[in-house]
């Protein structure tokens, strides 16, 4: 047990730092194009959107490789790559002033995340097998907090490097100027801390000989699959909420802080809000989690995308605390639909539960990737404010989509 708990809190800490990293693109690229290297919103777009498109991509093919050697050296170095990777183009940036130098080790860095999930959700679920859900949900939980971190401390940081920015918080501590425009060696400095996570990963999960020596004790017990009907309208409207909100709340986000940041809010100001959007997701998951094992699941699918769209609407209208209590609105009740399309998917094929899981992650990285593109592209004509408005109303039609999904009211 002292092992299993070693190899959980590995694969949690990985995905909580991995995460953290991850979700500062956003929060950098904003202040990049503020005061080092300018950028418009389809470039800034383009950036998040491939990043995400590339880590969703990859997944399935480091899913294999993690069930065939147990992702030792993948899960460890795919994260030590994607911290190197983001560094490598934070400095570029700095030096170089060039657009393309920054962008391709940017988006190179998602590989490495997109390596780090499949063996987290592989050990997740597999460690302990009579608590994989609840094992699963805490994985899935520190990445979500990690999302909601990452702004947050990229904002703050680069907000104490950067005395002069107006209307900012004030220096915390003196650091010298990368840039004669600004400051990332703070970003650049904090690279350093992935490394506990990379060494815990590295020794904590297991060899391949012991990982298929556990494989083989287990595979007997999943050898009983029966065939069974595969729904394919259900599918293809899962797959539409799922393209629809990926494109809104997903795709949304990357925006989040270029929204306040034309408002005139600093950094510190702008990664905050961007955080309470994450931390309000990933707190409603299990709030609705719990209501849609008590209810039906579609009716709470709906109402947690529709009650999402009027934050949505307001959000570009306020300022202040409101546009806070806004954000973690339109955050929390869209974002809390993520888990229950998973399970919604494990629900149509239900003796298929990784392949549901799986298929469904790839699809919502993927829209989601494509979400950030379009709101990118579609501001730059009609800007931000009216763009978020048009999020408002495609997740609203997602939540009524689920209307059209098989009613099933789990057993309580």
């Amino acid at each position: 047990m002292p092992r299993t708990r070693r190899l959980l809190s590995a694969v949690y800490l990985g995905h909580l730092t991995n995460d953290i990293f991850s979700s500062m693109p956003p929060v950098l690229l904003t202040f990049l194009a503020a005061s080092i290297l300018p950028m418009s919103n389809i470039q800034i777009g383009l950036v998040v959107s491939l990043s995400q498109l590339l880590g969703a991509l990859t997944q399935p093919f480091f899913g294999m490789r993690a069930d065939r050697t147990g992702g030792r050296r993948l899960g460890s170095l795919g994260l030590a790559f994607n911290v190197c990777m983001f560094t490598l183009s934070v400095a570029a940036a700095a030096a170089t002033r060039q657009y393309w130098l920054m962008f391709v080790p940017m988006v190179l860095a998602s590989i490495g995340s997109g390596a780090l999930h499949p063996v987290g959700a592989l050990h997740s679920a597999e460690a302990v097998p009579q608590r994989s859900a609840f094992n699963m949900a805490c994985f899935f939980l520190m990445g979500q907090m990690g999302l909601a971190l990452g702004p947050a401390i990229a904002g703050i940081m680069l907000d104490a490097a950067n005395p002069n920015l107006p209307g900012n918080m004030g220096a915390l501590v003196g650091l010298p100027y990368f840039t004669s425009g600004g400051d990332v060696t703070p970003i650049i400095a904090l690279s350093v801390l992935c490394i506990p996570a990379v060494l815990l990963m590295f020794t904590s999960i297991p060899k391949t000989h012991e990982h298929h020596a556990e494989q083989s004790k287990r595979k007997s017990e999943r050898e009983n699959d029966a065939r069974e009907h595969f729904p394919l309208f259900a599918f293809v409207v899962l797959g539409l909420i799922v393209l629809l909100r990926g494109l809104g709340q997903q795709g949304s986000v990357a925006f989040v802080p270029l929204l306040f940041e034309q408002k005139g809010w600093d950094p510190a100001a702008y990664g905050t809000i961007t955080s309470s959007y994450w931390i309000a997701s990933a707190i409603s998951g299990l709030v609705f989690g719990r209501l849609a094992d008590r209810f039906d699941r579609r009716m709470v699918m709906m109402l947690s995308m529709l009650a999402s769209a009027p934050a949505f609407y307001l959000l570009p209208v306020y300022e202040g605390a409101f546009a806070f209590l806004l954000a973690i609105a339109a955050g929390g009740l869209s974002g809390g639909a993520h888990s229950l399309i998973v399970v919604m998917a494990q629900d149509l094929i239900p003796l298929r539960k990784g392949f549901a899981s799986g298929a469904i992650l790839g699809f919502i990285f993927g829209t989601g990737a494509i979400g950030s593109l379009v709101i990118g592209a579609l501001s730059d004509q009609i800007g931000l404010a009216q763009t978020f408005q048009i999020v408002a109303v495609v997740i609203a039609l997602a939540g009524l989509l689920s209307l059209l999904l098989p009613r099933k009211r789990p057993a309580s």
